[in-house]
């Protein structure tokens, strides 16, 4: 293909405020070879993949989700069909009589667990239909979820690892990840905001498409200008998350008890709500096998008595007496860590709480599954050097942010009383 003639009439200069856009490349000399270059429709062939794009596509399709009575409809209706689920996994592995031993006994523990963590949500003032959304979102997605998982997992380091080494890695490893992150996830859908305002910075987000379409990022910007739109703007965070407004003064904006007792007051009754579920099943599938056992022994001619149901008498008081606050304990980590990354002037503690949060639910949780194969003795050290002293270290937490809620709430009436 030859160039065209160098002559030709002269073109008018760009204005000196203009963008780099509309200015004309420089005509080529003679005798130069012309290379075709992009069209603007290849811009357009990338955006369907680009990831913000597809993220607003989604976000443009779920805009009547941002009407509370439908998410809550369709929160209400997925979370009935978990529950329909989860009771139907149940029933299969304990039988009717079992399933409603095991829902019995659990529930025991139940008010006392909800009733602490009621006592300190009068610091958190966290709403009902977030309590009840944790609540069943433990005990109905979040078990349906770990024993799909725990199962799959199962097969899985069994076929990989052996019998006994795959059984270990299960309760001790596997277990404690899947559980932790099925009871965190409520946690950050309920507190992490979703929509985001979506950006077209010319140094970053159009600078990567600018490179793979070789296009000025200036002109991909002013491709991509329909797809910033302004509705799409962050959702507020609960009250109780709402990050601290700094000061003029050089101390950091740190979080206030209300924020950080809410996270463990959310994280506390998703958990407990898991645990009701799964006490339901241990003591449900107990049960079965004793009464199974009772009626073998009456048929090779032995007398019934009550010292055929130790099993169950047994994962009463280990799950049901002695560690009631243990699942609550292990989320609660979680809600704190999210808390925190939610409502610190800390860059580095925003960043960092989170994944320590749950880091640390998951070797806690991990530690209480490996004492439990330990035996007895190894069971009681266990429990008295780590979880007695969590479980106490979260009781002095409670009260501290109990007693500096209300400090701050009396001294705040004089001010505006004046």
């Amino acid at each position: 293909m030859s160039s065209p003639p160098s002559g030709g009439p002269p073109r008018p200069a760009a204005p000196a405020g203009g963008s780099a856009a509309t200015v004309d490349p420089l005509p080529p000399t003679a005798g130069s070879p012309m290379i075709p270059g992009p069209r603007v429709r290849r811009a357009g062939r990338l955006l369907p993949w680009y990831p913000y794009v597809r993220a607003e596509q989604l976000l443009r399709r779920a805009r009547a989700l941002r009407y509370p009575a439908l998410s809550s409809a369709l929160a209400a209706f997925a979370l009935a069909g978990c529950g329909v689920l989860i009771l139907r996994l149940v029933h299969r592995q304990t039988g009717t009589t079992g399933l409603l031993v095991g829902l019995g006994l659990a529930l025991l523990p139940l008010p006392f667990v909800l009733g602490a963590l009621a006592w300190l949500n009068q610091t958190a003032r966290v709403p009902l239909r977030h309590t009840l959304f944790c609540l069943a979102w433990g005990a109905c997605a979040a078990t349906t979820v770990a024993i799909l998982a725990n199962g799959w997992a199962g097969d899985f380091l069994i076929a990989r690892q052996g019998s006994v080494r795959g059984e270990t890695l299960l309760a001790d490893v596997a277990t404690p990840l899947i559980e932790e992150a099925a009871k965190g996830a409520a946690l950050a859908m309920l507190l992490l905001p979703v929509r985001r305002r979506l950006r077209c910075h010319v140094e970053r987000t159009c600078a990567v498409l600018a490179r793979r379409t070789h296009l000025p990022a200036r002109r991909v910007a002013r491709v991509l200008r329909p797809y910033r739109r302004p509705e799409f703007r962050p959702r507020l965070r609960p009250a109780y998350f709402r990050r601290p407004v700094r000061t003029p003064s050089r101390r950091r904006a740190r979080s206030s008890p209300r924020t950080l007792a809410a996270g463990v007051v959310l994280g506390g009754v998703t958990a407990c709500g898991f645990a009701f579920t799964e006490n339901a099943l241990y003591l449900g599938r107990a049960f079965t096998d004793d009464q199974q056992d009772r009626l073998d022994s009456i048929g090779l001619g032995a007398e019934p008595s009550l010292r055929d149901f130790d099993s169950t008498v047994h994962t009463f008081v280990l799950r049901g007496l002695l560690s009631p606050f243990a699942h609550p304990l292990f989320t609660a980590l979680t809600g704190l860590g999210i808390a925190v990354a939610l409502t610190t002037g800390r860059r580095w503690a925003a960043r960092l709480a989170a994944p320590v949060g749950l880091l640390l639910s998951m070797s806690l949780h991990g530690a209480w599954n490996a004492a439990a194969g330990e035996g007895t003795r190894g069971f009681l050290l266990v429990y008295g050097l780590l979880m007695v002293p969590c479980f106490a270290a979260l009781v002095c937490f409670a009260v501290w942010a109990r007693t500096r809620a209300r400090t701050s709430r009396h001294r705040e009436l004089p001010t505006a009383a004046g």
